[in-house]
């Protein structure tokens, strides 16, 4: 397989699995789901219910297996607190060079939301490693050809609306990978349909690199 677009992202499976919405009571069964699916990169956005208390329990039982990250990371104070944590990265919706900076400064991997190639050079000079194109599904791929045509090798990840059916278009266009939201998790699913969304996912992609 070559290497994707833009270079190699951090996770063994370019896929970032984002529960929105989980609870610490539902989390380690979905999580397993995922892990055992091949998921290395799950992502709980801090407008989830007991996010912080999610991601511990997730990193304490999975920590060995997979990289936990929080979403929808609006404020330096939030990433003080994650970083208290150990957390692996943070995702934003936004470009929000200050609240990057504040996070590459202490060496937390951000995945920052873009929708611009200026918003794209913005966040990469405020010191984020990766990109996501959000939301995605808007933008189409077409914008993910036009935003590789100028950007550096750095990943961008397709985010917002992808389904197994659409992520091979975004691929192809220049993404590394793409975040799965909604099609992967809704809040308060049973874990059956998380496990059977995410290999659908995973095939996708494996049908794609091969």
């Amino acid at each position: 397989m070559t290497e994707p677009p833009g270079g190699a992202l951090p996770f063994r499976l370019p896929l970032v699995a984002i529960l929105r919405g989980i609870t610490p009571d539902d989390v380690l069964a979905h999580v397993e789901a995922l892990v055992e699916s091949g998921y290395d990169a799950i992502e709980v956005p801090l407008n989830s219910p007991g996010t912080f208390d999610s991601i511990a329990r997730a990193r304490e039982a999975f920590g060995g297996r997979a990289r936990f990250g929080a979403g929808t990371v609006l404020a330096r104070a939030d990433i003080d607190a994650l970083h208290a944590t150990g957390i692996d990265f943070i995702v934003t919706p936004n470009t929000d060079p200050a609240v990057i900076a504040h996070a590459a400064g202490l060496d937390i991997d951000v995945i920052a939301g873009i929708g611009t190639a200026t918003e794209a050079f913005a966040a990469l000079a405020a010191g984020a490693r990766m990109l996501k194109l959000f939301p995605a599904s808007v933008y189409g791929p077409g914008m993910v050809r036009a935003l590789r045509s100028v950007l550096p090798p750095v990943p961008l990840l397709a985010v917002g609306g992808i389904t197994p059916a659409s992520l091979p278009a975004f691929l192809d266009a220049g993404c590394a990978g793409a975040g799965l939201g909604g099609e992967l998790y809704r809040a308060g699913q049973d874990v059956s349909r998380t496990r059977g969304a995410a290999n659908a996912f995973v095939r996708a992609w494996q049908e794609h690199a091969a």
